[in-house]
């Protein structure tokens, strides 16, 4: 398969205009469509049969990964990247959870993102169709967003959903997390740990997302509201390596990306 560097594509619309054969009637090229395509929480055999055929079609695949690793997107569609196509990877400049205030962080994802929205045009421009595969659902806490907005008024754009990687995570530890009139309230472990404390206590059932580093504090507010017993912790859910352990038994503060807590409500029931 062929590898595209972003980097490059700001040439690429000017290679177009230099294969012109008559400058005087310059070839008409309609832009390529960009479409975000949720690959769900992991397992390959979540993947929805629209987001296989997207995948399936493609001529041109963007996917984000670290730097020098190849990426979790990547590789749930292995399966279904047909020979020939071409592959856009867009290396994160940082992958650590730190808080969106951070102004360093501000910064080196907004250069980032203008970048990738840059390459992916010029792919457009040339005519052909992009499609970028992301982890769970494009359009909830996905990188693919900051594209989406930058390109959404320029081109023609497909959105595929695809199951969350929370929806994933309560399948897999069994736990049904909303019942009657409980109210789920998804929160970034990134908050601060007093405002984080304080939405825990005012709700019925939780999911907290983006621990990495933020572990300990989570764990934290999980105390000091009481429900550190009804916390579960799942890491890798759906995938490879999968792990569910009651958060009360989790003996270390070491959290990976993948990985979410949590709160099941305990609301009416027949």
């Amino acid at each position: 398969m062929n590898v595209i560097d972003p980097r490059l594509a700001p040439d690429l619309t000017g290679d177009l205009a230099a294969g012109s054969t008559d400058a005087t009637e310059p070839a008409t090229v309609v832009a390529g469509t960009f479409h975000g395509v949720g690959l769900g929480p992991g397992d390959p055999e979540l993947l929805t049969v629209k987001a296989v055929r997207r995948i399936e079609a493609a001529r041109v695949i963007a996917y984000f990964a670290k730097q020098g690793r190849r990426g979790n997107a990547r590789t749930i569609v292995d399966g279904w990247i047909r020979p020939g196509t071409e592959e856009m990877p867009l290396y994160y400049p940082v992958t650590t959870e730190i808080p969106f205030a951070d102004g360093a962080y501000v910064d080196a994802l907004a250069g980032f993102y203008a970048t990738a929205a840059a390459a992916i045009a010029a792919r457009l421009d040339r005519g052909d169709d992009v499609v970028l595969v992301c982890e769970g659902d494009p359009l909830f806490y996905g990188s693919f967003m900051h594209l989406y907005v930058r390109l959404k008024d320029r081109y023609r754009v497909s959105i595929c959903p695809g199951v969350t990687g929370m929806a994933g995570c309560w399948t897999a530890a069994g736990a049904p997390i909303t019942w009657g009139d409980d109210v789920l309230t998804v929160l970034p472990g990134t908050m601060d740990e007093a405002a984080l404390a304080e939405a825990l206590a005012r709700t019925d059932a939780a999911v907290i997302m983006k621990l990495g580093t933020n572990f300990p504090k989570v764990r934290r507010a999980l105390e000091a509201c009481g429900l550190i017993d009804r916390a579960i912790y799942v890491e890798r859910g759906t995938m490879a390596g999968e792990k569910v352990v009651r958060l009360a038994d989790k003996a270390d503060d070491e959290a990976p990306y993948f990985s979410i807590i949590l709160v099941p409500g305990e609301g009416r029931r027949p």
